[in-house]
């Protein structure tokens, strides 16, 4: 954990850039997917242990959906997309180009759909690291998850033989012009120990 935390104002800052043009990737696919106008704007990148994320999701007592995807390639690991739960259905909505308010519970066409923007988002997030690292990232096919966000978590970590030495949390929030609304959600990379070493001596180069 010590090494993650050493990284320099300027190696967080370039962190941040390379989201914002995820971001900017994501907003654009998910704009021509729905026909709404979507602005995606990163207010926030951190890096922090286990413990701290569940807090920064609101009321850890309130359910979040996350679609999880396995980060092959280059660098292995984890990656999740985190919404709380209304914020996923107010996702499912634009996906579906349904009213808003119209979605009351994640049915099999609902979940597709969030499935969908979880692979768009992730992977814009994804394609943007690796331009910046000059390392190939590939996802794997997404899964969704609706649980507590300790819950999710600790699935998230079920496949790491030791817990990670750190999480990459990019909060982001995204401004749906159309509906005058805005959704927030979390984009965490949770790379397994080698990657991560893989990862500082890139950022420390870069």
């Amino acid at each position: 954990m010590e090494a993650i935390t050493s990284l320099k104002s300027i190696q967080l800052d370039a962190l941040r850039e390379t989201a914002n043009i995820g971001a900017g990737h994501a907003a654009t696919a998910l704009s021509q997917m729905t026909g709404s106008t979507i602005m995606i704007n990163v207010p926030a990148i951190n890096v922090v242990r286990m413990e701290a994320i569940p807090s920064q999701f609101g009321d850890e007592e309130e359910p979040v959906a996350a679609v999880m995807m396995h980060m092959l390639g280059d660098l292995s690991g984890r990656t999740l997309l985190v919404f709380p739960k209304p914020a996923v259905m107010r996702l499912a909505e634009l996906m579906l180009r349904r009213p808003l308010g119209s979605s009351t519970a994640l049915g099999e066409l609902e979940t597709s759909a969030i499935k969908e923007a979880g692979n768009i988002l992730s992977g814009a997030y994804m394609n943007a690291l690796s331009d910046f690292l000059g390392m190939l990232l590939l996802p794997s096919p997404p899964s969704l998850v609706i649980d507590m966000s300790r819950a999710v978590l600790s699935s998230a970590y079920a496949q790491f033989a030791s817990d990670p030495d750190c999480i990459l949390c990019v909060e982001s929030e995204f401004m749906l012009t159309d509906r005058a609304q805005s959704l927030r959600g979390f984009f965490l990379l949770l790379p397994d120990p080698a990657s991560l070493q893989v990862m500082l001596r890139a950022l420390r180069l870069a």
